[in-house]
Parts: C-alpha cells; sequence; structure tokens
C-alpha cells in the first residue's frame, strides 16, 4: 500500500496526462500534470484482483451484480458516514456528471434558474447550461480564511424563477467540510423558497482529521421530500473512468418522477462499473482509503507550507479533497503574468480559477494526490518562479 511509486502515464489514454497540452497549455517534457482531479497513485490490490476476476470469468454479456453493489454502497455509508441509505432509493447513472444532468432534467424546466455558490466545481454550471437552464450564482465570502455561505445576500438576490440548489459538500474547488449548522442553514432556505436541494458529495470521503463531514442527508433528514443526494467511488478510488454514480432518492414522490426520466433514457450500469464499486465499498477498501487520506495529508501540509513561504501567495485552509485552492491577488501582478510563471516558468499545469466561477478569477486549482517526491519537485518550482519576491 505505498503511494510513493512514480507512474509514467503519458501515452497511457490518461486524459490528465495525454490532454494536459490541449486543455491547459502546458506541455513541456517535464511539465507535471495538477489539473484535473484525477490521483497519480497505483491502483489497489483489491480493485486489480476485481478486474482479474472479470478476466478469469471472459464473459462481457449481460450481467447480474447491481444488487449486490448497491447492498455494498449502503454499506459503505452507514459504517463510513453515519447515513441509512437503503439500496432500493439508489439509481445506478453513468457518473455523477449524468446523476446531476438527469435531476435536472426530471425536477427542472427549461428557463428555471438553479443556485450555485461559487467559485465552485465547473461542471456545475456547464450542466446547467446544457440542460438550457439558467445559472444562478451566490458568491461564497471569506471569513477566518475560509468560504462561507451569504445566505441573507442570496435571499435579496431572488428572482421567484429559482428551482434548485445544485450544492457542492465537501466543497470543491476549496476543500470546504461544511458545518451542521450550515447545512441546517441552507436546507431552511430551501424549505423557505420551495427549492429542490441537489447534495453531491463525491469527495465524502477524502476528509482531514479533526474534521468531519456529515452527509446532507443526516444532518436534515426532515428535508427529504426535496433532497437528491449524489455519490460515487470515482474520486475516492480513482476510478471514474468506470463511469459509475449513485443518485439516492429518499422520498418515493420525487424518486418516481426521478425514475421517470431514468427509464425514457434507457439508463444502465457497465459492468466494469459494478464490480470496480461492490471491490471498492469493502473493509479493505476502508483500510485503503485511511491510509490514502494520511498520505494526502501530509502532502497538503507540504504543499501549504511551500505556499505560505512566497510572498503574496495564499492557500486556504485544505478540510478535505487533494485539491488545493491558491489565491495570487496580493502579487500585485495580473493573472497573465502569474499564469506564465505557473505554466511556463515552473512548468505547472493547474487549472485556471476563472473556470470556477465569481470568486476564482485571482486563483489556481492544484491537484495534490500525487507522490511526494513528485510534489516536492512541484512546490520546487513554484518557488522558484516567484523568487524574485523573497
Amino acid at each position: 500500500m505505498s503511494f510513493d511509486q512514480i507512474i509514467d502515464r503519458r501515452g497511457s489514454n490518461s486524459s490528465k496526462w495525454d490532454m494536459m497540452e490541449a486543455a491547459t497549455g502546458v506541455g513541456a517534457e517535464d511539465a507535471i500534470a495538477m489539473w484535473v482531479a484525477d490521483m497519480d497513485f497505483a491502483a489497489p490490490d483489491f480493485l486489480q484482483e476485481a478486474v482479474q476476476g472479470l478476466l478469469d470469468k471472459a464473459n462481457y454479456g449481460y450481467f447480474t451484480g447491481e444488487a449486490e453493489m448497491k447492498d455494498a454502497a449502503a454499506w459503505w455509508m452507514r459504517e463510513r458516514h453515519g447515513w441509512t441509505a437503503e439500496p432500493d432509493a439508489m439509481f445506478s447513472t453513468y457518473g455523477l456528471g449524468n446523476g446531476i444532468a438527469m435531476a435536472l432534467q426530471a425536477f427542472t424546466e427549461p428557463g428555471d434558474e438553479v443556485i450555485i455558490f461559487s467559485p465552485v466545481y465547473h461542471e456545475f454550471a456547464r450542466k446547467i447550461a446544457k440542460g438550457k437552464r439558467v445559472v444562478k450564482e451566490s458568491p461564497l465570502v471569506i471569513q477566518d480564511g475560509v468560504y462561507r455561505m451569504d445566505l441573507d445576500a442570496l435571499e435579496a438576490s431572488l428572482s421567484g424563477r429559482e428551482r434548485a440548489v445544485l450544492f457542492c459538500s465537501p466543497h470543491n474547488p476549496a476543500g470546504r467540510v461544511w458545518s451542521r449548522e450550515e447545512l441546517q442553514a441552507l436546507a431552511a432556505f430551501c424549505v423557505r423558497h420551495d427549492l429542490l436541494l441537489i447534495s453531491d458529495e463525491i469527495h465524502h470521503d477524502l476528509i482531514y482529521p479533526d474534521q468531519k463531514h456529515i452527509p446532507m442527508a443526516v444532518a436534515v433528514p426532515e428535508v427529504s421530500d426535496r433532497l437528491i443526494m449524489l455519490t460515487s467511488a470515482s474520486k475516492t478510488f480513482n476510478i471514474a473512468g468506470s463511469r459509475l454514480g449513485l443518485v439516492t432518492i429518499a422520498d418515493e414522490g420525487l424518486r418516481a418522477r426521478f425514475a421517470d426520466v431514468y427509464r425514457a433514457l434507457d439508463v444502465s450500469p457497465n459492468l466494469l462499473g459494478v464490480v470496480l464499486t461492490q471491490a471498492a465499498y469493502s473493509p479493505r477498501g476502508a483500510a485503503w482509503v485511511d491510509a490514502l487520506v494520511r498520505y494526502l495529508d501530509t502532502n497538503q501540509q507540504i504543499f501549504r507550507g511551500a505556499v505560505a513561504e512566497i510572498p503574496g501567495l495564499s492557500a486556504m485552509p485544505m478540510q478535505s479533497t487533494y485539491l488545493a485552492w491558491v489565491d495570487f491577488t496580493n502579487t500585485g501582478m495580473s493573472m497573465e503574468e502569474v499564469t506564465k510563471r505557473v505554466k511556463q516558468g515552473a512548468r505547472l499545469a493547474p487549472n485556471m480559477g476563472a473556470d470556477f466561477g465569481t470568486g476564482g478569477e485571482q486563483c489556481m486549482r492544484f491537484n495534490l494526490a500525487l507522490p511526494k517526491a513528485r510534489l516536492t519537485e512541484a512546490t520546487d518550482r513554484l518557488r522558484a518562479a516567484f523568487s524574485d519576491l523573497q
């Protein structure tokens, strides 16, 4: 269970590495990919064994096993998160992006406004726009160094056309773990304004010591009649290529409405996704995740320590995820100059903060899920790129 092994993923059809130049403009031979949320660690043995089991059976046709996979997911949610998620309330989707899109189709209409708290995962706005719904940004505010929702400002800005809140918990890109009180306040806001609450909790397993993720369904069970829960093993176990997410809907009425869209689109899970998810949601998977989080915690401390040494740069405290959110505002430089130093000087390929919406314009998101040796190289380059500020 070593996370130190450096794996060369170039030429392996890894979008993180093989699409890096096209997506970020960074194409140097020694460039370090720190953009898309994909880990650079070897797949754990229990996942490799699950794939080998498929090969041994040599059956790639129609299959069974979805019920067992959902049972494993229910066990995981109960044991790891204290959430009683019923297997019969789960829908298998083509990843969580597909789950978001179907929820918007099922519960909103073209032209409806969907609230997001920005800056936030860039695919939220894209999914809303693709579905011909309208993005309504509610800018997060910084208090005590972390993002917080400003529900008073949001309330004052309501048009009456809002139908849903698409919420990111834990928060991406800044790794914020929302408190029970914050979750309850948001739920009360949704009740007050009759809004559906779609809670994307894909990063819920990657929580650092002294932090506690509370599933929305646990924090506010009384709003199950307007709550859609989105989860997946994909970020936790780096199996996004298996294209399997879970949409869990406790309320029978909402579940029936979602099922209508689900059936109309003829959605069904794929074999690899079912097998890998079931293998991941297991005691061996739990032990691996515990070790992973310890490793990531060390990585984030190394990275944030390096950023703190560079005048004008600041990284938000990381409570979860392996995605660091770095603010370059106080360098006094334009983002054009900052980008040149990071991408051309340091040969690092992060995500640009502007892609995450209002509030991200002076920031970049760095993926820290990589071996320590490579992370240390990245921090050395970042210091060198801004050495004149010392």
